[in-house]
């Protein structure tokens, strides 16, 4: 089966210059990722493809696999998908995100901090309980009993 790049002739760039047209598929396989998250980045505004007007496919300009590898970055260092958005957005309009970067990475790194507390006070209190339960005998529930396990952790807490 030919692709849509097979199909259609190659746009000349603003310097007259030959581009290449790109399928979801293509363009998915240029940036690592599946054709599923391609399009599910074009459904939400993250990328931009053009149509076929013959058969209706999506087709990518290879400026869209650097745009995933940079939508890929971000989200490893913690953005999430409307953030990005932002950030895609300030620069496509000339405006620089960098300030809208540090304020989101700032603010994610306090939510982590906050995030990590927690999750250790968890963690003291699943360790503290465990050491409990060693020395209770196991129990079969009773009226109103679930667990008194738990019930007497809960008891002491």
């Amino acid at each position: 089966m030919a692709r849509a790049r097979d199909l259609l002739p190659e746009e000349a760039n603003m310097d007259g210059a030959r581009s290449t047209i790109y399928t979801v598929n293509d363009v998915a396989k240029a940036a690592g990722i599946v054709p599923h998250v391609v399009r599910y980045y074009s459904r939400i505004g993250l990328l931009h493809p053009a149509r076929d007007p013959q058969n209706g496919y999506k087709l990518f300009a290879p400026g869209d696999a650097k745009r995933l590898a940079f939508i890929r970055q971000a989200q490893s260092l913690g953005f999430a998908l409307g953030e990005i958005a932002q950030i895609l957005g300030d620069s496509g309009q000339g405006k620089t995100p960098c300030p809208r970067v540090r304020e989101i990475l700032q603010r994610r790194i306090r939510e982590n901090r906050e995030k990590l507390e927690e999750l250790n006070r968890l963690q003291a209190r699943m360790e503290n309980a465990l050491r409990q339960w060693q020395t209770m005998p196991d129990r079969l529930p009773c009226g109103d009993s679930v667990c008194h396990l738990i019930e007497a952790t809960a008891d002491s807490s």
